[in-house]
């Protein structure tokens, strides 16, 4: 199998604490860590946006961190589903959906590249 490129999607928090939203983040990474064992490529909006949030100030979170991420997911193979309630994770699943992409629920689904 050919590697894809996996969106992980996951609760990131902006109305949540400074220390679950860390939280939340490793849980993101240690899951594209685990994609990335398994031969494919990992992607996380959150990882892409946020330098360049703490850059240009938290005053443009809005306009940055979702059109980035769904922008990020229009280009990728594949989403993990991670985590709990995320409004932002489930328009990224969607529009992974919407485009014929695969959608995973569990590390165990995603095939060895």
């Amino acid at each position: 199998m050919t590697a894809l490129w996996i969106m992980v999607a996951g609760p990131y928090g902006t109305k949540s604490t400074p220390e679950q939203r860390a939280i939340n983040l490793k849980a993101l990474n240690a899951a594209a860590h685990e994609v990335w064992k398994k031969g494919h490529v990992p992607v996380i909006g959150v990882n892409n946006a946020l330098p360049m949030i703490e850059t240009a100030g938290e005053e443009h979170y809005e306009t940055l961190m979702m059109p980035l991420s769904l922008a990020l997911a229009e280009r990728c193979d594949a989403v993990l589903r991670i985590g709990g309630t995320s409004g932002g994770a489930d328009k990224e699943v969607a529009l992974i959906r919407d485009r014929g992409g695969r959608v995973f629920s569990g590390l165990d689904e995603i095939p060895q590249a």
